[in-house]
């Protein structure tokens, strides 16, 4: 059952030097109870296109087209009041930095409480018992106690577990996480992806990973979108994205990550060149200025023409290069990297 469903969202923002295509027609559907990552490096889009779904931009200033369908509710255009009513409620967000998403003048039972009162209509009474037992619920020692204290007095890995607990408090039927795993240490990272495995198993929710960690990718996803200005250059399940990758884009993400029981001295290989400008992008396909291999697509389509994402459904890439040469190439990389 599809959840969610974007199709063809454009987010342009309006600025002193032009006009900022963030995101340029991306389309991708979501099912209930599965994980979608989304991957890139900064400023490929990743972000600015789960905000759009929400809502967040400041309309002034945000041109957003296309559509974002939750449960057969358009979203694009929504009213704020709509918009308000849905946020924390049947879809949520864990921001990047739960430091600076927790207000520090508030403790935390009472951010939880204050989110379930507002969509709920629970009593105060009501909202803080299940403010408490959504710490709990996250693994938050002595509940009770740390409900009453502020953000500033728990840890970096317990104020995610809050922001966690923000989120689902009210069963969303989707979460978005927006790299919720960023500046923790790689143990609490491990036991933040394991809290959200064991509470999407507890209540069906979708999630959309929003990352540029392919280990999390690894262990989380279910599909994976990967995304290059603000545009998918390649869609399919994480095993297909990750095994048999059919992007040049995604062979470097892969080739710049150290493999385990690989050579040691074989230097990690990073995507060459800078992600162009989203003001004047490239014409053609966006990442031919630093693709190594458009010398191998006949004439100039690679500088002329946009790839469309094919195929349409299932594994596919937005990309020139012949398949034939896409294994090739892949093979190459793969013994050359051990």
């Amino acid at each position: 059952m599809t959840i969610l469903s974007v199709s063809d969202l454009k987010v342009h923002f309006s600025t002193e030097d032009g006009v900022v295509k963030a995101v340029d027609g991306l389309s991708f559907d979501l099912a209930k109870g599965k994980t979608l990552g989304i991957v890139g490096e900064s400023g490929s889009g990743k972000s600015v296109s789960n905000l759009a779904i929400l809502g967040l931009h400041n309309p002034k200033t945000t041109a957003i087209s296309g559509d974002i369908r939750f449960n057969d509710q358009q979203l694009a255009g929504a009213s704020e009041k709509a918009m308000q009513k849905l946020r924390g409620n049947g879809i949520s967000m864990i921001f990047q930095d739960p430091l600076t998403s927790l207000s520090p003048y508030y403790t935390v039972g009472e951010q939880i409480a204050e989110t379930y009162r507002r969509h709920t209509g629970a009593n105060k009474s009501k909202a803080w018992n299940r403010a408490v037992e959504m710490l709990n619920k996250v693994g938050i020692p002595q509940p009770e106690r740390r409900a009453k204290q502020y953000p500033h007095e728990f840890s970096g890995g317990m104020r995610q577990r809050a922001m966690i607990a923000i989120a689902l408090c009210c069963d969303p039927a989707l979460l978005i996480a927006d790299e919720p795993t960023t500046a923790l240490d790689v143990t609490v990272q491990a036991q933040i992806l394991d809290l959200l495995r064991d509470l999407q198993s507890e209540f069906e929710t979708a999630i959309i990973l929003i990352t540029h960690d392919m280990g999390v990718v690894a262990q989380m996803a279910d599909d994976v979108l990967v995304m290059y200005a603000g545009r998918a250059v390649e869609r399919g399940t994480v095993r297909e994205v990750l095994k048999t990758p059919q992007h040049p884009y995604s062979w470097g993400l892969l080739s710049s990550i150290p493999h385990l029981g690989g050579d040691v001295d074989v230097p990690l290989v990073p995507v060459r060149g800078t992600p162009p400008s989203l003001i004047d992008p490239p014409t053609g396909c966006p990442f031919n200025p630093r693709c190594d291999y458009r010398d191998r697509v006949p004439g100039d389509r690679c500088t002329t023409e946009r790839p469309l994402l094919a195929p349409p459904d299932g594994h596919g890439s937005a990309c020139h290069l012949a398949a034939a040469d896409k294994k090739l190439i892949r093979t190459d990389e793969l013994q050359r990297l051990g």
